[in-house]
């Protein structure tokens, strides 16, 4: 067995000690294949394998070459074929059908990625927008009334939250619903183009209803933005020809269009004209009005509501989270299978030419990129954790979902933009055939392009993160004096300045100069790769905090500019947060696993991730002074030496997976390669055995110089 549980610790669970196994050796460590994959299942291993066995079934395949329309047509019928499998269900009610499971829904649901995107993406839409919108932000009798049409599909749902001018910024979208008392109703609104609803899936066909959200206003005051269902389409009217049926009075909308992927969804645009919305309607958990217009809310605050009414909505975060590692996983598996199998150019032999993954730059390429798709597995199983402990209401509290939300922002910045940067890589490691659509990599790349912007722009995202690192040092900070706090910023400079010094740094040289192998064995240690990852956070967080304390005390204008000019620096400092949260993970995960030879070859992995996140920020260390230029050699040098001792089992990897030809569904990853190999290198052998494969010119012109006709006596054929 490779674990000693069916899933890790949850929070507050303890994971047993340990008896140190003896570490098998470069010759000797192998990979239990079948017992790393049912480990990496993770918590809800049978969801997940059911799920990922739906996937797999060629009723929810992508068709490639498909028209847009017949791409949206099918993936609504596969969405629909999902109903009675109930899979999709288990963040529901019991009372209604589900099993309140949030994150055993989401374990399985990020699968449906390896079947298409889209039908991934347009599931979402359905369940995890649209009728979680009504599960979290609507009363019991709502969601009693509303949820059974969302869960079962009988009512397509649109979420209707961005509009054209306003995207990441929804405090400030323009969509009001003003309360009339006289009718007790809503009366929504768009009050200019910029406000139209935009980018929505399932607006452009499908859905006949919508959660839309506007600025609620009653009595003349604005109480901020607020949910509220609205139907949008006649169910019983004639369809167009499109299939839509028509809009109800005063509602309007537009098709997005083809886009650069995802186009089984069929995104579009909507706006309101005076429309009325039944008092009824308004999403109540957070926010009610009572008949005579009274606003009441169980939260005073206006920020807060806010954010706890956007925090509920985090599962699409999460999901994208996984859906991203699971494509760099499928994208990685292609190419890994391909570069066992591809042959091209003769190396040491003049007649075998060299499988390409034995080539130095190409195990570069990919197999660091393995290890950083384990480090990501691994985080977003401790992300699924914390988003079960507060949806579940096993361990629901602010702090508990104010971790939620931000490790989620860094995750899912950190996995998308990890998975088009692995996917394009995986792409040009292939060559040519990379490029065909049969080998499933550039539908990929298309699909997963708007993951780094939609749900959160990444870009928004670790800024989010960002000040909630600043906020938490500020705390630490709290009650502290002026002097105090003065004399923090000059021992901040002391120790910044000590780092700096040729005397820190000589003394790190001459411990570094020594034996090499000592050098790269602290390197191999974890404390060693924690200690200067920690660091890099802490330093980057501390310069940041202490650079914008001006801002506390100076006007909006002076303020908002000092901001603007140390935001490249935030977004550095939330990246380096969240490849620490990847790195910490890894380093836990490997405490439950049993197996000797799996645990080795895993932890070569993992230093192998702390290697690569080193490398990659060496310019940091060094002018920070936290690294010398000789132990920046080692780094690189050792880095180079783990890929090569990983390259045997880069095959392993990928296939612990658990990711088969239903899955991958490329044409080279599926041993074709292999026998179009076997086959020209068969030939080429019977050729020299048969003594009739010509003489090349160059080995006739080493033989005979510059003279190519050979006399009677020198014929080549003797």
């Amino acid at each position: 067995m490779t674990t000693t549980s069916d899933r890790p610790a949850g929070p507050g669970e303890h994971t047993p000690a340990r008896t140190p196994l003896p570490a098998p050796t470069d010759e000797t460590a192998t990979v239990d294949v079948d017992a790393l994959s049912q480990h990496l299942l993770g918590r809800w291993a049978d969801l997940r394998a059911a799920a990922r066995a739906t996937a797999g079934e060629p009723e929810f395949w992508r068709i490639e070459g498909q028209s847009v329309a017949e791409h949206r047509a099918r993936v609504l019928d596969q969405v629909k074929a999902l109903v009675p499998r109930k899979q999709v269900w288990r963040a529901f009610p019991e009372r209604l059908g589900g099993a309140d499971d949030p994150g055993g829904n989401l374990a399985g649901f990020e699968e449906l990625v390896a079947a298409d995107p889209s039908l991934q993406i347009k599931a979402g839409v359905q369940w995890g927008l649209f009728a979680s919108a009504i599960l979290h932000l609507g009363n019991p009798d709502q969601q009693d009334r509303l949820l059974p049409g969302a869960m079962d599909v009988s009512v397509p749902g649109a979420f209707a939250m961005t509009e054209t001018g306003h995207g990441s910024d929804v405090a400030s979208i323009a969509t009001t619903a003003t309360y009339d008392p006289d009718t007790e109703e809503f009366v929504l609104h768009t009050p200019f183009r910029g406000a139209w609803k935009d980018y929505l899936g399932n607006a452009a066909v499908h859905a006949t209803a919508a959660v839309v959200f506007a600025q609620l206003v009653t009595r003349g005051v604005n109480h901020g933005v607020h949910a509220f269902y609205v139907p949008i389409r006649d169910a019983d009217g004639t369809p167009t020809d499109t299939g839509a049926f028509p809009f109800l009075p005063g509602i309007g909308g537009e098709d997005d269009g083809q886009k650069g992927g995802l186009n089984g969804v069929d995104n579009g645009r909507l706006h309101f004209d005076q429309v009325r919305v039944p008092r009824a309607d308004l999403l109540a958990r957070y926010g009610a009005v009572a008949p005579d217009g009274t606003y009441s809310s169980p939260i005073d605050s206006p920020g807060r509501r806010f954010f706890t009414m956007l925090g509920s909505l985090v599962q699409g975060r999460v999901s994208l989270d996984g859906a991203a590692v699971t494509a760099s996983k499928l994208g990685l598996a292609i190419a890994v299978r391909y570069g066992n199998e591809r042959r091209q150019f003769t190396g040491a032999s003049s007649t075998e030419e060299v499988t390409i993954l034995d080539y130095g730059t190409h195990q570069h390429r990919l197999v660091p990129r393995i290890a950083e798709a384990y480090a990501s597995h691994f985080a977003h199983d401790r992300l699924l954790d914390l988003f079960h402990s507060v949806f579940s209401g096993e361990e629901d509290t602010p702090e508990q979902r104010e971790d939620l939300e931000t490790t989620a922002a860094a995750l899912k910045a950190t996995s998308t933009r990890f998975a088009l940067d692995t996917l394009q890589e995986t792409r040009e490691a292939c060559g040519g055939a990379g490029f065909l659509t049969e080998n499933r990599i550039t539908s990929l790349h298309a699909d997963m392009d708007v993951y780094a912007t939609f749900e959160g722009d990444n870009t928004v995202l670790l800024q989010l993160v960002a000040k909630r690192l600043l906020t938490d040092y500020g705390k630490s900070f709290k009650g502290i004096t002026p002097g105090q706090m003065a004399r923090v910023v000059v021992e901040r400079a002391t120790d910044a300045a000590l780092h700096r010094t040729p005397l820190k740094r000589a003394a790190q040289a001459i411990s570094d100069a020594g034996d090499p192998r000592r050098a790269a064995g602290q390197l191999r240690d974890a404390d060693t790769q924690r200690a200067l990852l920690t660091d890099r956070v802490e330093t980057m967080v501390e310069e940041v905090a202490l650079a914008l304390r001006p801002a506390q005390k100076a006007d909006p204008e002076t303020a908002a500019h000092l901001f603007n000019t140390h935001q490249v620096e935030l977004i550095e400092t939330a990246k380096a947060h969240a490849d620490l949260l990847r790195w910490e993970a890894f380093t836990k995960a490997l405490e439950l696993v049993e197996d000797a030879g799996t645990r080795q070859v895993l932890t070569w992995v993992r230093d192998l991730f702390g290697l690569s996140l080193l490398e990659r920020n060496l310019a940091w260390y060094l002018v920070n002074g936290r690294m010398s230029a000789q132990r920046a050699r080692t780094v690189t040098s050792y880095h180079q030496r783990v890929v090569a001792r990983l390259r045997p089992h880069a095959q392993d990897l990928v296939d612990a997976w658990g990711y088969g030809p239903e899955h991958l569904r490329a044409k080279i990853a599926t041993g074709a390669e292999k026998e179009r190999q076997d086959e020209a290198r068969a030939h080429y052998r019977a050729l020299r055995a048969s003594g009739d494969e010509p003489v090349s010119e160059k080995s006739l012109r080493a033989k005979m110089g510059s003279r190519l006709t050979p006399t009677p006596s020198e014929d080549a054929s003797a």
